[in-house]
């Protein structure tokens, strides 16, 4: 089994939250914040602003860590961590070679309520995220183990 750690950011602009599609026809569609592998010694806020260049062509500022999360698919074990983000600037843009890598398809600022239907990871976004967010994300919380869905 291959053991990876990730990082992500959850960016938050005007109520609206940064979503990427990963869509692969027959085999998965859903959006993610943006994140991903750490390369080599990179640092994981460094890893989280890297992603969301790469994924969406965005330039963000790394805020607290929000979450810890853990998930596991038969071939991989995956340690990732979810900071806070803010928007700095760019457009969005997912024609990178990472991003088409990845068959992301579109990303977009999705308001909570356009969550609905979807299938959205990291999965506190569809709750916990927004209580969390009103304490100021005081401390970083370890939201344990998921199997994941897609590989």
């Amino acid at each position: 089994m291959q053991h990876r750690i990730g990082a992500g950011v959850i960016v938050e602009h005007e109520g609206r939250v940064l979503m990427v599609r990963h869509c692969k026809p027959g085999v998965y569609d859903f959006r993610v914040a943006p994140g991903g592998g750490a390369i080599d010694d990179e640092p994981l806020a460094d890893a989280a602003r890297r992603e969301a260049w790469e994924e969406c062509g965005l330039r963000v500022e790394i805020g607290p860590l929000a979450y810890i999360e853990e998930f596991a698919s038969p071939q991989t074990r995956e340690c990732k961590f979810w900071f806070t983000g803010k928007l700095l600037g760019g457009a969005i843009d997912c024609s990178a070679e990472e991003a088409v890598r990845e068959h992301i398809v579109e990303a977009a600022w999705l308001a909570r309520g356009e969550f609905a239907g979807k299938t959205v990871f990291p999965p506190m976004l569809l709750d916990d995220y927004w209580r969390d967010r009103e304490h100021g994300f005081i401390a970083p919380r370890y939201v344990g183990l998921r199997q994941m869905e897609f590989y």
